[in-house]
């Protein structure tokens, strides 16, 4: 598969989009980049044995930070005295430690990935659910950039519950000071810290901070160009959203929009280019403290990591299940 570069992806129609790169009827975006020899390659990486749940619990952060997701409940029945059941209510896939589907975020002008209609992504319709990518199965090489470590080298300050922009430089920069070099398909995982902060709050404390302050991702072009000529095949973060929170300044504000009357603006957000016109896989909330420490430890900044989405068809999101292995 010959990729075009993202300079001409911006000739394409939308500007921007990789709709023609995949085909007409592709449902799973910068996944294809996680060919069978890229799999086989990265399965080589796994050295020690050594394995790092990358999922928090399903309850670690209620109350959730926006207010839109009740807490889960989880039920225990028995039978007899030798049988346990259980189910839970009231679980929203996206809670905790995520992945989003393809159907998660449209954009204003062009609609969902590959030209979805808003009319058209109904709770009737299947669409690009998730269930597209637990079928597909998630794996290959992943590569931790850990961004609080680069800037205590260097004697920066540095607040994970501060917004901060990282531009593309800076990943080039973390890149370097960890040895990592790209090869093309990987499974890129940003550590901010924000979710180590943000768990070791109080209640109170949780209730009485902003909790749209975090560093990620730039809502420049030029993380979208990074992105997508590095060929990444799906980016996750610790924080909320991947990008920084909340938008200072963006690439991609469309003239003349207004806030929504309810739920979250995604006015400028990098979500809109990133999963509706690139097709990218996008992880929140991962838990990646214990494998940031691991890699501090013994310099190695790459792992095989695999990510499995429930088999839930037309889900919007799933916990990723996902696991890095050394």
């Amino acid at each position: 598969m010959i990729v075009p570069r993202y300079d001409e992806l911006l000739q394409a129609d939308p500007p921007g989009s990789s709709w023609q790169v995949f085909g007409p009827d592709d449902h799973l975006g910068t996944i294809n980049f996680l060919t069978p020899a890229r799999v086989a390659e990265a399965a080589r990486l796994i050295r020690t044995g050594r394995r790092f749940g990358l999922d928090h619990t399903l309850t670690a952060f209620e109350p959730y930070p926006t207010g839109t997701r009740r807490p889960l409940e989880h039920h225990l029945f028995s039978t007899n005295t030798w049988h346990r059941d259980d189910w839970v209510d009231s679980l929203y896939l996206q809670s905790s430690s995520q992945i989003d589907s393809l159907r998660h975020i449209g954009h204003p002008q062009h609609g969902f990935y590959n030209g979805l209609r808003p009319e058209e992504n109904t709770a009737d319709s299947s669409a690009l659910g998730v269930h597209e990518w637990a079928e597909a199965g998630i794996a290959g090489r992943g590569v931790l950039l850990d961004v609080p470590r680069w800037f205590s080298l260097r004697g920066l300050p540095y607040a994970a519950d501060q917004t901060l922009p990282i531009e593309a430089t800076m990943l080039d920069e973390i890149a370097e000071s960890e040895g990592v070099t790209w090869e093309g398909g990987e499974i890129l995982l940003l550590r901010t810290g924000w979710a180590e902060q943000y768990l070791a709050k109080t209640p109170s404390q949780r209730a009485s901070t902003p909790w749209r302050q975090a560093p990620g991702l730039a809502q420049r072009e030029s993380i979208l160009r990074w992105l997508w000529d590095h060929e990444i095949a799906l980016v996750a973060a610790d924080n909320l959203a991947v990008e920084a929170d909340p938008v200072l300044e963006s690439d991609f504000r469309v003239p003349g929009e207004t806030p929504p009357a309810s739920g979250v603006d995604h006015g400028g957000m990098l979500h809109r280019p990133l999963i509706a016109l690139l097709g990218m896989a996008l992880g929140e909330l991962w838990r990646l403290d214990e494998l940031a420490a691991d890699c501090a430890a013994d310099g190695v900044y790459e792992f095989f990591v695999t990510c499995k989405p429930l088999n839930l068809v037309g889900a919007v999101g799933s916990p990723p299940n996902a696991i890095a292995f050394k």
